[in-house]
């Protein structure tokens, strides 16, 4: 008797370890705020941070691609970036937010994570990257350590999409037509 409670309530639990975070569709993200390094910015050849929060993420359609500060969690929504680009969304209506726990890198391995994020803001000028040193963001949405999450939000701000871990192809393509009926 005893071992089947546990093995149902160890049943029931299952479906929130997989799906940890606490985004709700059609709500706002859960507010936070980063000052600890926070957003690059890159002008006049120079790179410098400042203070972002939750609350700038309107005015546009966004796909905001929360990482540990790991090569492994970078890579497993690749493929989903990749769409992303060759999509050619307009830069003035739309905008990737990737959002880095450089809290969460192997040690010593934070400031090549900043490198990278420097190379990619020269490359990409139009998208945001936020460095998040302390996983404040992580634990705020409560995401999975050592992973990636992807949140699309339409232009109020609202969740339209969310899931941690790696989409499958068909999700990749499902967000792709998400944006582009977004920005229409």
């Amino acid at each position: 008797m005893k071992r089947s409670s546990m093995l149902m309530i160890s049943l029931l639990l299952v479906p929130m370890l997989a799906c940890a975070h606490n985004f709700q569709l059609q709500q706002r993200l859960p507010p936070i705020g980063v000052s600890d390094k926070g957003e690059l910015n890159y002008a006049n050849e120079a790179f410098s941070y400042q203070d972002w929060n939750s609350a700038q993420l309107v005015g546009k359609v966004r796909v905001i691609q929360h990482i540990a500060g790991r090569t492994s969690a970078k890579d497993l929504n690749a493929p989903l970036i990749e769409a992303i680009k060759a999509a050619k969304l307009p830069h003035d209506r739309y905008q990737t937010t990737t959002i880095v726990n450089t809290d969460d890198a192997i040690v010593g391995t934070a400031v090549f994570v900043r490198s990278s994020l420097e190379s990619s803001k020269k490359e990409f000028p139009w998208s945001q990257f936020i460095v998040d040193s302390n996983g404040n963001v992580k634990k705020a949405w409560e995401l999975q350590p050592k992973s990636s999450a992807i949140v699309v939000l339409d232009k109020e701000g609202k969740i339209q999409f969310a899931k941690e871990g790696a989409l499958t192809p068909q999700e990749v393509q499902q967000v792709i037509e998400m944006l582009h009926q977004l920005l229409k």
